[in-house]
């Protein structure tokens, strides 16, 4: 009998789960797991999106003492999670995305670990995933909202929600009132500069 899915998919609320939706990015927190469970959110301030390739290299997960593989369905939703561009793999993103936060934040090029200590307290609130409210008005494209029936993805002037099986129905976006926003603030101010994320097709409006 075939197994199910592993759980290293990761939600746009950071949560790390078992379904079967394909990841275009993978990414780590660190060593997450003991044998193929996973039995911690997160080992450090240190989360980042990584390419699926790169240089031929290929490792087994689940390895003892590695870093967990984990999946996200685009780089919206992993921006949502609280990651951010790897610096080795993804080079020419990571410094597109740390000048995007200098310009946005009116600050000088931010080192790796400043950046992760300012998403790490913009994520979570204590263990609980915090959200932020700031206006409809100004969130850009690639920006996760928390509605009443699950996470929402800000797109082509609407709102697309996000289900376990992908991006589902579509909405109006408000035009007025503040948004429960997943996205951490400083992602949202990168976005806000023209940073090229990725979002699945399958979200547009059309």
């Amino acid at each position: 009998m075939a197994s199910g899915p592993e759980r290293n998919r990761v939600t746009p609320l950071g949560e790390i789960v078992a379904i079967p939706l394909r990841g275009a990015w993978t990414g780590n927190r660190g060593i997450l797991h003991s044998g193929h469970e996973i039995v911690r959110t997160h080992a450090s301030d240190l989360w980042i999106t990584c390419r699926l390739e790169f240089r031929g290299r290929w490792r087994e997960q689940w390895l003892p003492r590695r870093y967990t593989h984990l999946y996200f369905h685009d780089e919206a939703v992993s921006f949502a999670a609280g990651h951010r561009p790897c610096g080795e793999c993804r080079r020419a993103d990571y410094l597109r995305y740390r000048d995007g936060w200098a310009e946005a934040l009116n600050v000088a090029p931010p080192s790796a670990r400043a950046m992760n200590r300012r998403l790490h307290t913009e994520r979570l609130d204590g263990r609980r995933r915090r959200l932020h409210e700031l206006p409809w008005t100004e969130l850009p494209d690639g920006v996760f909202v928390l509605r009443d029936d699950g996470p929402a993805l800000v797109v082509d002037g609407g709102l697309t929600s996000w289900t376990t099986s992908g991006y589902g129905p579509r909405h109006p976006l408000p035009r007025r009132g503040t948004a429960q926003v997943i996205t951490p603030p400083a992602t949202v101010a990168v976005l806000r500069t023209g940073y090229p994320v990725e979002i699945s097709a399958t979200a547009q409006w059309h």
